[in-house]
């Protein structure tokens, strides 16, 4: 399932709408890297269409993950205003929205309706997350974890948020490809 889902589940049309109207629609080529570890980023990244991967110095630039269309790259940096702690780097040429710091950062403080959706979403993707990072650690419940979130375990309230989502990701995507 998209990660975005959850993203855009809890933020409303208008939030969304404006996320379109502030953020720039990019098309990078494959091999870009997008995010270098430990240089400062000014921007926030849905990623709409393609493949990123996702790597860390301290293990030789191994590869930690893969991120499909649907995953928000950079909100660590965001959120602590920390540089990155990984290298993002596209595997295809992809499509992102980029949503500039500075911008973000003041429509959040004008708009406490919006702050609470945003910090929300972002509460919600990183928990998903962090269980699957424990899960394929095999920390607690031994159990086959393929990166997939298991929605029986989800609540009543956020599955209801998935259709209208999946409906507002593919408006989004409609949008940004006829740029």
């Amino acid at each position: 399932m998209e990660k975005v889902l959850f993203i855009l589940g809890e933020l409303s049309d208008d939030d969304i709408d404006w996320m379109l109207q502030t953020g720039k629609r990019e098309e990078v080529p494959a091999n870009t890297v997008l995010i270098e570890e430990g240089k400062p980023i000014d921007t926030l990244y849905l990623l709409l269409e393609g493949t990123l991967t996702v790597s860390i110095a301290a293990l030789d630039n191994k590869e930690i993950a893969t991120l499909s269309s649907g995953e928000m790259v950079g909100e660590m940096s965001f959120i602590d205003s920390r540089p990155p702690s990984a290298t993002v780097k596209t595997i295809e040429n992809s499509l992102l929205l980029s949503i500039p710091r500075r911008q973000l950062a003041t429509r959040l403080q004008q708009d406490t309706g919006f702050c609470s959706r945003f910090y929300r979403a972002l509460a919600i993707l990183l928990s998903i997350r962090l269980r699957g990072t424990v899960g394929q650690l095999g920390y607690g419940k031994v159990s086959p974890h393929d990166g997939n979130i298991d929605v029986e375990q989800l609540n009543p309230n956020i599955l209801d948020n998935i259709a209208i989502a999946r409906t507002r990701f593919d408006w989004m995507l409609r949008r940004l490809r006829d740029n």
